[in-house]
């Protein structure tokens, strides 16, 4: 089945854990090719948008609509926490495994495949960590590994949980400038930022979330709310 557009509808969409909700009802669309930065307060539902947006957990009510009624590929980054780094496997490996849902998980990789994820692990800069075990990494070095992964499955739909959490600033710059080759080559991307400078610098819509409120629209207008709630965000190191 080919992929649809990556145009999804929120529709009094309420996220929670367990039936408890944590947001209030969220009405809105994200459109193909759009570049989306989630904002907010912890505890206010952004890490369970993007589950929610995965299927990984249900609403607790309302609906989430896709066009056509097709899901598209999404291609998702958790958090760095929450990533297993002591598994015995190696850079390539892990990469190999973002053209899983193309090829399916059991087909063996063809040689277009191997060389899309050879070109890959060149582009993140990882070239001498090929073949090294995953636990060899540096955290910025790691992050850079699942964003090869992500060049891999191409998919129409881009989610990105703090993906600067824990990395240095120079790794910060280079994997915003990876994302926004993603967004000018047409992917939808959807991540959960705490800098304010690099969301004002780079997205044009801003998602902030708060506990019984939300404000989704153009980043000019959506990030002065937020300061105006006595939380500042916070620089990402």
């Amino acid at each position: 089945m080919g992929d649809c557009t990556a145009m999804i509808s929120l529709n009094q969409l309420v996220l929670g854990y367990q039936g408890k909700a944590v947001t209030a009802p969220l009405t809105g669309h994200i459109t193909q090719g759009s570049m989306t930065a989630i904002i907010g307060a912890n505890g206010t539902g952004k890490s369970t948008l993007l589950k929610t947006l995965l299927k990984l957990q249900p609403p607790v009510s309302g609906q989430l609509l896709f066009t056509d009624g097709c899901a598209p590929r999404i291609a998702w980054l958790p958090q760095l926490a929450e990533m297993e780094r002591q598994f015995p496997t190696t850079v390539y490996d892990v990469v190999c495994m973002g053209a899983w849902p193309a090829r399916g998980l059991f087909s063996a990789l063809n040689r277009k495949n191997r060389q899309q994820v050879t070109d890959a692990i060149e582009r993140v800069g990882l070239g001498a960590y090929s073949k090294k075990p995953i636990e060899m990494l540096s955290g910025g070095q790691f992050q850079r590994m699942l964003f090869a992964r992500l060049l891999v499955q191409n998919a129409p739909l881009v989610l990105l949980d703090e993906p600067f959490t824990g990395v240095d600033s120079q790794t910060s710059d280079f994997l915003m400038t990876l994302i926004c080759q993603m967004h000018q080559a047409g992917q939808t991307v959807m991540a959960v930022l705490h800098d304010n400078e690099r969301v004002s610098r780079h997205f044009t819509q801003v998602l902030l979330l708060e506990q019984e409120n939300f404000h989704w629209g153009d980043a000019a207008q959506v990030l002065p709310r937020y300061s105006q709630t006595g939380t500042s965000l916070a620089l990402s190191a």
